[in-house]
């Protein structure tokens, strides 16, 4: 059996229960992958993206439908090392990426030298937008998990103050008929190192030329490493708080909140409460 099989079974066999079975559960839940939709799926280089990869080639492989896929790979400037971590990691997993460079890294660090992850992010969704259209697919897959979504819906409560989460799927606003899709929407993070260090891979982390010349930078600044670090904590008293957080988001009971905003909307309980007053 080759290597990359090997890789495969395990997505399949060992990790059935909690990679496998929690994909394919996003996929048909949420309706991610419909038949005959082209996929573009986003490989940044790390241990997410490329699982997601692999789970969806699988699905390509061995699904009830068909669909077409397109493994891309963005270099926003990776230094040589990274760049060819990732290519040869690609092979090493049968995936047949497509490269293509960008300038993001310098341009996001020239406009903001000090903090350049949120216009590196900004620009790099933008990219993969206008890729994917040039592709011709209608869906682009993030390699965002469980923890993600968690992590998210809590920064948006402490540093935002409103509640709000990534979603398992949503529609361009700039960039007609192309859906953004997250097929790990389900798998913990934990589960996905599992996966990594029992096949003894290999991938980047972030590989921006920013914090690679800045060694000082203390990671503990990081607010989502903040909120890691809170979940941590508070699964030492409750070992179900991760998946109660999640399940709050699919469980909201509009009759005990405050006050919701939809299309930028937004609407009080007291516009009800007092409408049903004057009805009694």
């Amino acid at each position: 059996m080759e290597r990359y099989q090997e890789i495969e079974r395990s997505i399949i066999k060992k990790f059935r229960k909690d990679i496998w079975s929690k994909f394919i559960k996003a996929v048909q839940e949420y309706e991610l992958i419909d038949e005959n939709d082209s996929v573009m799926v986003c490989i940044s280089g790390g241990k997410d993206s490329f699982l997601m990869a692999k789970c969806i080639q699988e699905l390509q492989k061995h699904g009830k439908y068909y669909f077409d896929v397109h493994y891309v790979v963005m270099d926003p400037g990776y230094n040589e090392v990274n760049r060819e971590n990732i290519i040869k990691t690609a092979e090493e997993l049968n995936l047949p990426i497509e490269m293509f460079k960008s300038d993001i890294f310098e341009v996001a660090n020239r406009l903001n030298s000090t903090r350049p992850c949120y216009m590196c992010a900004r620009m790099r969704r933008g990219a993969l937008y206008t890729k994917a259209k040039a592709l011709g697919c209608n869906k682009i897959a993030l390699g965002h998990h469980f923890d993600d979504v968690i992590e998210t819906t809590l920064l948006s409560m402490f540093y935002s103050a409103e509640i709000r989460t990534m979603m398992p799927k949503l529609p361009s606003d700039n960039f007609e008929g192309i859906e953004l899709i997250r097929p790990l929407y389900f798998i913990k993070e934990q589960d996905i190192i599992s996966w990594r260090d029992y096949n003894k891979l290999n991938f980047i982390n972030c590989a921006c030329s920013f914090t690679e010349k800045c060694s000082n930078v203390d990671d503990d600044l990081s607010k989502r490493n903040e909120i890691k670090k809170l979940i941590k904590e508070l699964k030492k008293i409750n070992n179900r708080v991760d998946y109660n957080i999640f399940k709050s988001l699919d469980n909201i009971n509009l009759d005990c909140v405050l006050g919701t905003k939809k299309n930028g909307v937004y609407r009080s309980f007291l516009d009800d409460y007092n409408k049903n007053k004057r009805n009694q």
